[in-house]
């Protein structure tokens, strides 16, 4: 199921904590800081935060700039990104600011949240999510039932923490200030747990006053047949390499990448680079991996197109190729046409043999892009 954009949002002092153990908030963002956080949020259709900074900081979550909130009416969207918390308990004051300020609100919570959050008059659309909120469900129904594509999460630590753990993150926004907190009841960002493995990539580093904003995203690729936002990240690299191929009238345009499980890239490859007419994109990445890499049967092949079951140029087929070489998870675009080979079932092939195989159909309109004068 698609899921929405999630965008992680904290500042952090210099020894990684999100506050201090006093009763008043720590301001740990500078003016302009807190401008581009706006900015952010103009840009977005949902904010959540969970139910402990709620209580905690009172929120409002609103866009400050005027000329911002007007840029997105004009724009065809409400004044305000819908306001999002959530709550296992329902224990939440009905008089916070959250409820009485900016545009919509909803509030996800378990069957007995709801009907102590009916019973306090909670200004909200209030929806139960059975005995515990569970965090995929509560996406599915942002992006189905509310249309949210892109969800700015402000905290706190436990909410953080629960999402990333989930692998439900897209994108990470960490602000680190020129402070120091060292009291251990401090509330830090992410607690203990599993994480990803492997190293996240780093999109930007910038000087936001005297702060400085670091982005991240994800790269571990998923396990099994569930997507996980690095999947996507991968397969749209592989889309992009598609776009690259030399043309021709008589064969795919194609890309692949192929990437371990702790996020590192193995191999990247189009059809018909290098000069070889034939050559196909698994075929042409596989080939730059040594193949007693022990890496490889963690591994997950992305491929713009359904790798081939049937091919005249070469002995072994892609599909086949993938399996020799171990590999048991591929994630694709697009399922093969006919145009070419009537019934490939690349998919089919690799699933008998064991590999999970994630179709992603929103990556199919990318990588058929390169295709369409073959499709007529």
């Amino acid at each position: 199921m698609p899921l929405p954009h999630v965008l992680l949002s904290a500042a952090v002092s210099l020894d990684g904590y999100l506050d201090d153990a006093g009763p008043d908030r720590l301001l740990l963002s500078s003016p302009a800081d807190f401008d581009r956080v706006d900015e952010v949020r103009a840009s977005v259709d949902a904010i959540l935060v969970g139910a402990g900074t709620l209580r905690a900081d009172n929120p409002r979550l609103l866009v400050n700039s005027p000329e911002r909130r007007a840029a997105r009416v004009a724009g065809g969207r409400p004044e305000y990104p819908l306001k999002v918390t959530v709550t296992a308990s329902g224990d939440l004051d009905p008089r916070a600011r959250f409820w009485h300020t900016g545009g919509e609100k909803v509030v996800y919570t378990s069957d007995k949240g709801a009907q102590r959050l009916r019973d306090a008059g909670v200004a909200a659309d209030i929806v139960p999510l059975g005995a515990e909120p569970d965090w995929r469900l509560l996406l599915e129904h942002l992006h189905d039932v509310r249309g949210v594509r892109r969800l700015m999460v402000e905290g706190g630590g436990t909410v953080h923490t629960q999402l990333l753990q989930r692998r439900l993150v897209d994108e990470i926004h960490l602000v680190l200030a020129p402070l120091l907190v060292g009291d251990p009841r401090a509330p830090r960002l992410f607690g203990p747990g599993a994480y990803q493995g492997g190293r996240l990539r780093l999109l930007e580093t910038r000087a936001v006053g005297d702060v400085v904003l670091m982005r991240y995203e994800p790269t571990a690729p998923g396990t099994g047949a569930l997507a996980v936002p690095a999947d996507r990240h991968w397969l749209r690299l592989a889309c992009e390499l598609a776009a690259q191929c030399p043309p021709s009238r008589t064969a795919f345009s194609v890309g692949a990448v192929v990437v371990a499980a702790d996020g590192t890239e193995l191999a990247r490859a189009h059809s018909r680079e290098a000069g070889d007419p034939v050559v196909h994109a698994e075929e042409a990445a596989l080939a730059r991996i040594d193949p007693a890499d022990p890496r490889l049967p963690g591994a997950t092949v992305y491929s713009s197109l359904e790798p081939c079951t049937r091919r005249a140029s070469r002995p072994r087929p892609c599909a086949r190729l993938i399996l020799d070489a171990g590999v048991r998870r591929v994630v694709t675009a697009w399922r093969e046409p006919d145009t070419f080979v009537r019934a490939a079932d690349g998919t089919g092939l690799l699933r008998s043999e064991g590999a999970d195989v994630v179709v992603l159909p929103e990556f199919e309109r990318a990588a058929m892009a390169p295709n369409r004068h073959l499709l007529g």
